[in-house]
């Protein structure tokens, strides 16, 4: 019994200090040199694909969401009647009322009326949520799109993942004037829609001390955007 409490310990110990090095795994690696990123590195063994294509309502656009291909280590037992055979799944993407989730490397769009399809972006980029502002696009007759995603490999491991920086970007209904509205190497937090004044609020943090972790000891920026207007200028305010 006390060769197992003994072992026991020791597996939570190391538990511990596994989970202490993830957390403090630095999301930002800063660079004095001229280059301030690093190029991701391709991956060969990646196969692109796209799931079918989505219409939100109201609009004249399909979204074609344009991943990698996912195939699993693990078993090879064929599940019927849904989108895998043996391990592999042949679903990028999850969509939901007025957007679309998932690590996308792209979004394609093509009116409907025509057979032209055209990219977001020829920019590496990891979306991971695309939305259609639909109920601020229907009152001010501007169909917009807003989209987290990381665009930037800010830890330097060769990649482009959850673990670089996210950040906010917009876009028309069409992926025209794609925009990114917050600062560079400052972390998403959150943001938020305001139907009656047609303001997309956001906030950010900046790691002010320098360290590559966002925490307590960082400032957090309040941000807001006027969606009627054209250039979508952010306006920096302070609730505190």
């Amino acid at each position: 019994m006390k060769i197992q409490s003994i072992i026991s310990g020791l597996f939570l110990l190391f538990l511990m200090v596994s989970c202490q090095k993830e957390v403090e795994k630095p999301k930002v690696i800063y660079d004095n040199s001229s280059k301030n990123t690093v190029a991701p590195k391709l991956d060969s063994t990646k196969v692109e694909i796209a799931d079918l294509p989505v219409q939100m309502e109201g609009t004249d656009y399909l979204i074609h969401p344009i991943g990698d291909l996912r195939i699993y280590e693990r078993g090879s037992k064929s599940r019927y009647g849904s989108s895998a055979v043996n391990d592999v799944s042949f679903t990028i993407s999850n969509v939901a009322q007025y957007e679309i989730t998932g690590f996308l490397q792209n979004l394609k769009f093509q009116k409907i009326d025509s057979d032209s399809i055209r990219q977001l972006t020829d920019q590496p980029i990891l979306i991971e949520t695309a939305t259609y502002l639909k109920t601020v696009s229907d009152r001010i007759k501007k169909q917009i799109m807003a989209y987290t995603l990381v665009d930037a490999d800010t830890n330097k491991d060769g990649k482009l993942d959850t673990n670089d920086i996210n950040t906010l970007y917009l876009s028309t209904i069409s992926g025209d004037n794609f925009t990114k509205v917050s600062t560079d190497l400052e972390e998403l937090i959150d943001w938020n829609l305001i139907e009656s004044s047609n303001r997309l609020y956001f906030r950010t943090i900046e790691d002010t001390n320098k360290n590559g972790q966002f925490d307590q000891k960082d400032v957090v920026h309040y941000n807001y955007i006027d969606l009627n207007k054209n250039d979508w200028k952010v306006v920096r305010y302070s609730p505190i």
